[in-house]
This record gives structure tokens, sequence and C-alpha cells, in this order.
């Protein structure tokens, strides 16, 4: 082969690789990118209402995906936050932005309500323009997307006011948004590879939806949840004296008056009937007079849970016997009248006579009822009425069918304040659970945890010695005995107020998780003593290095890099990078589950140097930290500035994120460089792997 032969050969060569190269960057930036999601599809829209506008936002969720709404209280996930930029001197918003159909669902990872959209988020925000010039409305969204784990993004619209928007025009004009692009910041999500064909058929369906009511799933099991407290509750009120002794008094009348035993079995069923119908009509009222999320969004206003905690306070003192509360004696009479008159109508106000009568006993827990269930919007407080009214309703009907049954029925006395008194106490313990929200939207720590179950102990402690007959209330009646029913009530109440007394110590009480304020809401986050989380104790947090601090399950853990490199290099150990977030809820998750096992535990607190950055950290930088990114993106607080480095770094927005680096920056664990919320067993493997790494 000459010269010429053996040149062009190798510059073949060199022109083959580099193409090979070029390819193989092209298939790997690719593959980056795929790791940054965006779950939610934004469209917006100006129109016009009366003399004002109104601005719109629909968003398309992913499949599986849900977007939190801003109503979800302090101390959770990431509420919506919504930014009107330019707002002086051009437009005045009127009222709040309204929100289109949510869910409400329990957080046990923060003992909160969690509020959110699913399939879609439908927003509103009327506006009086009062600059005539005004040529965009400019909005910023910040908000949390979750599926098994969660985004943080931001997004911001610029929405264009056409030129012939004018007051007096009586038609609507519609302008869709100009959309800026969205930066995406991560708190948590997994990383799932989609082919581009169903990304793009995707996309091409969500704009296409974007314009249609989309409404979220009924949340079935929480409906079905609020029918079958709400049936218990029915069955207690009916154990009260207000309703009990009602019950063979009216049998007896029905059958007595009914001309045949079919016809007082028919007139007894109606009146059955005719109690839930009057419940239920009440639900709707309620139901129709707040909205089917007014209540939803009240349930986080400090207001309202301080005003409802009085409300509480009061019924439980009336049932402990300090007083009753009545309706007028009036409508009671005029009830009674109208059921003379018999025949349909008069079983009809019979109901209503028995509704109004027994409301000194009904009324505290129907009025609780209502409000725990019109908290979770939509249907809930039908249902929650139906739930209630069906319980008061079934004796009447069963008894009216099976007449003998009513000699076994027990007789009236004592027994039936005592079960007055047993909601008493339930509905003090209740109260303090709105307190309790109050306190936390407001972050007051006037309420914390510890705080909290020591109240409890004293309420059910309290209760405990009331059932053994140690306290007397006065509408009891002397006992020189107490019942075997009554000693084995006691026995429960003693059993729970005894597994409350650890949670002063830091025992995480599984039981009631709903109720008290979470764990990181206390006066000692540690347990009283600081002996709580097992393996923490105040004297362990002497002698950190500095820029460290105990973070879950005593494991030493730095915030800020550059601290947590420095101590690395000193120590001479591998790095575990943990980029989180304040309100990730899977991140707490992996936590909890997965960081706590025995094999995995000792890792972290022997093996490595974790260093845990939080990206909804919304400390501001110091200005000569400030910075802006090649892709215009404005680095201005401690999360924006872990954000960038998770992202230009590691080419993914997921979260929770590990990696596990040398002291060089470089990735350990080769097949997997990153990992997001897992098992134990596969995250015990994979780090295990990277440690091994390490040179």
């Amino acid at each position: 082969m000459n010269f010429n032969q053996n040149h062009r050969a190798i510059l073949s060569r060199s022109i083959w690789n580099k193409i090979t190269a070029f390819l193989l960057l092209f298939f790997f930036t690719l593959a980056g990118n795929a790791q940054i999601l965006e779950p939610v599809k934004w469209t917006s829209k100006i129109e016009k209402k009366g003399n004002n506008a109104v601005l719109i936002f629909d968003g398309t969720i992913e499949k599986d995906w849900h977007m939190y709404s801003q109503f979800t209280p302090d101390g959770g996930p990431l509420a919506l936050e919504i930014s009107f930029k330019n707002q002086k001197g051009n437009y005045e918003l009127v009222g709040k932005a309204k929100e289109g159909k949510t869910r409400t669902a329990y957080n046990d990872v923060f003992g909160v309500d969690e509020t959110f959209f699913e399939g879609k988020a439908h927003i509103e925000q009327e506006i009086k323009i009062i600059n005539p010039n005004l040529k965009t409305v400019d909005v910023d969204f910040d908000f949390q997307v979750c599926k098994e784990v969660c985004i943080n993004s931001s997004k911001k619209f610029s929405i264009a006011v056409p030129s012939t928007f004018k007051i007096d025009e009586a038609l609507p004009v519609v302008s869709e948004a100009k959309l800026d692009e969205t930066k995406t910041a991560a708190l948590a999500v997994d990383t799932i590879k989609k082919e581009t064909a169903a990304a793009e058929d995707q996309t091409v369906k969500a704009e296409n939806e974007a314009k249609e009511d989309i409404p979220a799933p009924a949340p079935a099991r929480s409906l079905w949840s609020i029918f079958f407290i709400a049936f218990l509750s029915g069955f207690a009120a009916l154990l009260t004296p207000c309703v009990f002794p009602m019950i063979p008094m009216t049998v007896s009348f029905f059958t007595k008056q009914s001309k045949s035993r079919a016809k007082g079995i028919r007139n007894a069923i109606i009146y059955g009937l005719s109690i839930i119908a009057i419940y239920v009509i009440l639900g709707l009222i309620v139901t129709k007079i707040f909205g089917a999320d007014a209540l939803n969004a009240l349930s986080t206003d400090v207001w309202f849970n301080l005003i409802f905690f009085v409300i509480l306070i009061i019924f439980a003192t009336s049932f402990l016997g300090a007083f009753e509360i009545m309706l007028p004696n009036s409508w009671a009479n005029k009830a009674d009248q109208q059921a003379d008159k018999g025949g349909l109508i008069g079983i009809l106000f019979m109901a209503l006579a028995l509704a109004i009568v027994s409301f000194s006993c009904t009324g505290p827990i129907v009025g609780t009822l209502l409000v725990e269930a019109a908290s979770n919007g939509g249907i809930a407080p039908v249902v929650g009425m139906l739930g209630f009214s069906s319980a008061l309703a079934l004796p009447f009907m069963l008894f009216a069918m099976f007449p003998g049954w009513l000699n076994s029925l027990p007789k009236s006395g004592g027994w039936l304040n005592t079960v007055k008194v047993v909601l008493g106490f339930l509905e003090l313990a209740l109260a303090f659970k709105f307190l309790s929200n109050a306190d936390l939207v407001l972050q007051l720590h006037f309420l914390e945890r510890e705080v909290f179950i020591a109240i409890w102990i004293a309420i059910f402690g309290a209760l405990t010695l009331y059932l053994f007959g140690k306290i007397t209330l006065p509408h009891d009646s002397p006992t020189h005995h107490i019942s075997v029913g009554r000693l084995y009530l006691g026995l429960l109440t003693l059993v729970f107020t005894m597994y409350l007394i650890p949670g002063l110590w830091g025992a995480p009480l599984k039981l009631i998780s709903a109720f008290p304020p979470p764990p990181q809401y206390s006066e000692s986050p540690f347990g009283v003593g600081g002996s709580g989380n097992g393996a923490v104790s105040s004297e362990s947090i002497k002698g950190l290095p500095e820029g460290a601090e105990l973070g879950p399950h005593g494991i030493m853990v730095f915030h800020d890099y550059e601290d947590g490199l420095a101590y690395a290099k000193e120590i001479k150990k591998p790095i575990m990078l943990d980029f989180t977030g304040y309100a990730c809820v899977n991140c707490r998750k992996m936590e909890n589950n997965v960081w706590s096992e025995p094999t995995i535990l000792p890792i972290l607190k022997n093996d490595v140097v974790l260093i845990s950055l939080y990206v909804d950290d919304k400390r501001e930088l110091p200005k000569e930290e400030q910075f802006v990114t090649k892709s215009a993106d404005k680095i201005i607080t401690v999360g924006d500035k872990w954000t960038d480095f998770m992202i230009s770094k590691y080419k993914t927005n997921t979260q929770p994120l590990y990696v596990i680096t040398d002291l060089e920056g470089n990735n350990l664990n080769a097949s997997k460089p990153t990992i997001s919320y897992v098992s134990a067993d596969e995250y015990l493997h994979w780090l295990k792997e990277g440690i091994s790494n390490f040179k």
C-alpha cells in the first residue's frame, strides 16, 4: 500500500471515529435530556366578564401525576403560588384566584390534609383593568407536581391583552397567552423513559384537551370512609338520652295507630325515610350555600379553625352537662301540631319534630360531621348526612317490622348519660385538632407536638377516671358499681392513654398520626431529653464538624456542598449527595423507610459523608453569589443554586436524587450513576457498589 493509500485509510478512520463520537455524544445528550420531565402542559387566555376581565389558566396533567393546590396547608407539600408581576398601576385583582375540581387527602408523612389537582388544573382570576394602554398581563406560577416522586416547577405567562379589549364592549374577547419557557426545578420525580412517538401523541392530546373541562376522579374511598364514620356517629347519637327513649315510644305509636301490621310497618318505613330526607336536605343546603369546594379552602383558614375550635368546646361542655343546646320550643310545638294531622305529611313532621327535640344531643355531632365532611369538598356533606341519618332511622324501621325486638332493648337509665359524656370527651379532644391547624398555619409554635399530646393524655386520662367511677358529672345518676361494658370501655381508654405517653419522648404514635402536629413541629425534635429517634441524643450533637448537623436517624449531614467536600477530603471518605426538598414527600419516605434499615443506616453513618442539598430552600443568596445561567435563568436562592447544580451536572430533575462521588466529584457507580425512589434492597446494592469503587 503506497503513501496516498495509507493516508486515505488513516483519514477515513479519523473521520469515522469523529462521526462515531458525535453520534455517541448525540444519543447521550438525548438520554440525559430524557430525564427532564414536564408533567403539566399549560395554556392560558383572557376573557371579558362585564366590565372586568378573567384570566384563565388550564393545565393538563399527565396520568398518575397530581399538582398541589394553593390551599394545601403549610407544613406539607409545596402549595401553588401565583404572582402577578405587572399589577401595579395596570390592573387590580377582584377577589382570590378560584380553582376547579380538586381532591383532599391526608398525607401521613407531613401530617396535613393536602389538596391537589388530578387530570386537569383549572384556575381563574378576575381582574379590573385600570390602564387602557395595558399590553400584557404577566403571571408566574410556582407549583409542585408529584407521582411516586415530585417536581417543583415554575411557569411564566405573558398574556396579551387585545387592542380591541374595551370596557364598553358587549362581546367577550379571547386571546391565547404567549407562554414563556418553563424553568423546572426538581424536588422529586422518577426517571421514566418514554418513546418519542408516544410523547408527541401525548403532547397533541394535551393541547386538544386543555380547552375541555376534565374533572378529577371522585375520591370514592374517601366518600365511603365519610359514610362509614357518619354511620357510626349516627349510631352513637342513637344511644343518647335524647333519642334512645324515642324508639319504643314511636314504634308503639305506629303499631297502635295503624289499622294493620302491614300499615304500621309502612308508616314506620316512611318515618325512617323522612328522617333520612331531612338530614340529606341539610347536607344539600350546606353544599349549596358554601359551594362544593368553599369549605375545602376554609379548612386551612386560620379563623375558620379557631371558630370551629370554640364551637367544639361549647358542644363538648354541653355534652359534659354544663348546659343544653336547644332549638326554640316554638319550632317543636309547630312540628307537633302538623304531625297531629296524620297522613304522609303528619309522618314527615313527626320526623322533623324528632330532629328538633333531639338537637341538644345530635346537634354537636351533626355540626362536627358537616364541617369535617365539607372540608373534603364535593358531595361529601350529603354523603355524611346520609350515613348519619341512616343509622338514626334504621332502628325505627326494624323495630316496627319486628315489634318483639323491643323487649330486648335495654331500659333507659344512667348509661345513656354516660354515652353523652363520652361523646363530650371525644368532642373536646377533637377541638384541639382545629386549634393545632391554626397554630401550624401561623407557625406560632404555641401548640407543638408535646403540648398537644399532653392535652390528649389529660383528656383521655380524665375519661378513664370517669368510666371507672372516680369522677362524676352533673347529670350522672348515683351508682354503687359500674357495668361490665363500662369497665371494658374504661380499660380501652386506659390503654389508649398509656399508648400516648411515649409520644412525649418521640414515639411516632402511628395510630393517631392524623391528629397531632408532625414530629418536626415540636420543642424537642429528638424527643424529651434528647432520647427520641433511637440513636440520637443531645450528647451526640456535641463535637460535630463545622457546617454539620444531625439529620434523620442521627446521621451527620452537611447542607452546603463546599463544607461537606472539605470534610470528606479531611477524613478521606466518599460523598453521598442527597438532592432533596423540605416539601418532598418521597424524600421523607426514603429517609423513614429505607435509610432506617439496619443494613443501610450504619453505612450512611460511618462509610460516607452525607451532603443533603435542598432545592426548595427559599433563602436568598448573597448578592455576590447570585448569577444568571447560560439558559438565562436567574439563580437567586439557595434552592436555585442546588437545582442548577443538579440539572447541569447530572442532567436530571429527579428527586429524591442520590449520587455517590469521589473527592474530585466523579461518579462511583458506573452502571447506575444516580438513583431515586427505590426499594431498600436496590438502594443497599447501589450504595455498596459505589463505596467499593472509592479509592
